[in-house]
């Protein structure tokens, strides 16, 4: 098989392009890859054309250093297979099923320190998500929940509800989804949610919560996270909207409330924390919770790398029927 990696050639339009993929050189190992996990959120945002024209990719991937003009390549999680190894490079990394933040391609070549080993017996499929486990410990790092807390999770995707199987292990007083589609609040119940209930039942099942996190992708969702929370509570914001605006009242109670709104963002830790997290304690965590949440429930679709352009009409066009698409590299 021809070595080959997915372009974002255009609005809506991806294509698969050869590439030439070296042994690897000194110190260096090549991958075959087995899958790669679509985001649906940032991905779709590059797909559709929704990020601003002066946004650089994330520079603390290397893979993703640039900008996202068309055609770029991306995408951050891919599991593979150590084929061939590279001078220097014990003998004992051949054969290991590894994960790595490189964008979709059949195979590729790293340095041995830049992969993350995928402990047994976590498949390939479920290593696929320890960026979406990853970004969910540090939102729920940024969130503080506290003993006690009324926490509110606006958005029952991939991200939210890895945040809320997290969060269903703190001694909270309750934990609430707000997620428009009924599979998707059957999915918040399953990882641990105490009610899940459609955006237009928020104010009757909400009040005077402590902290809102909202992971739904659509800008309106924030205004409501706003209203949804008391005095001195926190408003966390993970999505990331692209071009599009979020409309806010920030009149008198956003003010006299002194409501905290705050972003969450995985390429930065909060800097408060930072005395004793850092990346490398972050993953490590991540890692640990992605062996012990369900997440095989959330991979709807493994879909052939060579068809892709189909697994991301689906995710644009019909999100009620896809959750996390997975790429698969079958030779």
């Amino acid at each position: 098989m021809d070595d080959a990696a997915l372009h974002f050639t255009g609005p809506r339009t991806v294509e698969t392009r050869p590439i030439d993929v070296p042994s690897p050189d000194r110190g260096e190992v090549r991958v075959e890859t087995q899958v790669s996990a679509i985001s649906a959120g940032t991905e779709l945002l590059v797909y559709r054309d929704e990020i601003p024209a002066d946004l650089v990719a994330d520079e603390t991937i290397d893979a993703l250093k640039g900008d996202l003009s068309y055609p770029t390549t991306y995408g951050y999680a891919a599991v593979g297979e150590v084929a061939d190894t590279g001078h220097g490079v014990d003998d004992t990394w051949r054969g290991r099923t590894v994960f790595s933040f490189v964008p979709h391609q059949t195979r590729f070549t790293a340095q041995p320190d830049a992969l993350v080993p995928v402990p047994e017996p976590l498949e390939p499929t479920a290593a696929g998500l320890l960026p979406s486990v990853e970004t969910a410990t540090n939102l729920v790092l940024d969130a503080h929940p506290r003993l006690g807390e009324q926490v509110v999770v606006f958005g029952a995707g991939v991200i939210g509800l890895c945040v809320i199987g997290l969060l269903a292990s703190f001694p909270l007083e309750r934990l609430v989804a707000v997620e428009p589609l009924e599979s998707r609040r059957e999915l918040a119940l399953a990882f641990g949610a105490d009610r899940a209930v459609p955006p237009e039942e928020i104010d009757a099942e909400v009040d005077d919560a402590d902290v809102a996190i909202e992971l739904s992708g659509d800008p309106t969702a924030l205004d409501d996270a706003i209203g949804a929370v008391g005095y001195d509570s926190r408003v966390v914001v993970g999505s990331w909207y692209g071009t599009k605006r979020a409309p806010l009242e920030l009149g008198g109670r956003y003010h006299r409330d002194r409501i905290d709104l705050r972003s969450s963002q995985v390429s930065t830790i909060d800097p408060a924390l930072c005395g004793r997290w850092d990346t490398d304690r972050r993953l490590e965590t991540a890692l640990e919770w992605l062996q012990r949440l369900d997440v095989d429930e959330l991979i709807t679709h493994h879909v052939p790398f060579w068809e892709a352009q189909a697994a991301y009409e689906r995710l644009d066009a019909s999100p009620e029927s896809a959750l996390q698409v997975l790429l698969t590299y079958d030779r």
